[in-house]
């Protein structure tokens, strides 16, 4: 139980900031989505399988109508290139 509270402390620690925990979560997602494709998995499927699973757990999290109004905002977002990974900034 100690080295359990140790650990938990260290790893609190270790992601202390807002960015670093969303840089560390990014890392995650993105070696699990390797590991689907790389075992034959549809990167559609793999894409499909995580919007669902993203936003069933924000809908969980914060109600169907706090999600409805963020999935509003995302066709803006999608179109000034928020979500475009290999963009080109003037």
């Amino acid at each position: 139980m100690i080295n359990d509270d140790y650990a938990d402390a260290a790893m609190e620690a270790e992601f202390a900031e807002d960015e670093d925990i969303r840089r560390a979560a990014l890392g995650f997602i993105s070696d699990a989505w390797a590991e689907a494709i790389a075992n034959g998995v549809d990167a559609d499927a793999v894409a499909h399988a995580a919007m669902f699973t993203a936003l069933a757990d924000l809908v969980a999290a914060y109600g169907e109508d706090a999600v409805a109004k963020l999935a509003e905002g995302l066709p803006d977002r999608i179109l000034q290139g928020d979500y475009t990974v290999n963009r080109v900034l003037q």
